[in-house]
């Protein structure tokens, strides 16, 4: 099931403060997160994997996509005549597309894009985003140097 077709849960302290624990460092050990929430290992790694099964969290290695061989990273703005949803549903078979929202403003769809080089990029924008129907203007931001990036916004 897609993160947008799933019904927030009621988290509990507990649960949240296992979150906050694994944003820190998502290897922490389980026996770990357990004396700092005040559970056994085996109680946290249940509620991780409900957590998990439950769309709630994911626990994903984060790299640097220049160090990977993805030296150009962008973001588009796409402007869609017609559905957005029907376009956005296309664009997330692309592997190229590694974080895509359908939103309001200037742009009806925003997409990160990280490809290996300029000429793989313009095909992604040119051809292929471009190329899909109703897809009717796009704006390309280039990542020149990324300042920030964190995951650890914590709960509410």
């Amino acid at each position: 099931m897609a993160p947008r077709e799933r019904s927030p849960i009621a988290l509990d302290d507990t649960s949240k403060a296992i979150i906050e624990q694994l944003q820190q460092d998502g290897r922490r050990p389980y026996a770990t997160i357990g004396r700092a929430v005040g559970l056994s290992e085996a109680a946290v790694r249940q509620r991780v994997q409900r957590l998990q099964e439950a769309g709630v969290m994911q626990i994903v290695a984060v790299t640097d996509p220049v160090q990977v061989g993805f030296a150009r990273s962008a973001m588009i703005g796409i402007r869609v005549q017609g559905d957005a949803e029907a376009v956005a549903e296309q664009m997330e078979r692309m592997p190229e597309v590694d974080y895509l929202v359908v939103c309001a403003g200037s742009f009806d769809i925003l997409a990160e894009i990280v490809a290996e080089d300029d000429d793989h990029l313009l095909d992604v924008v040119n051809r292929r985003i471009r190329g899909i129907p109703d897809v009717q203007s796009t704006e390309t931001f280039v990542y020149l140097k990324l300042r920030k990036q964190i995951y650890t916004w914590g709960t509410r």
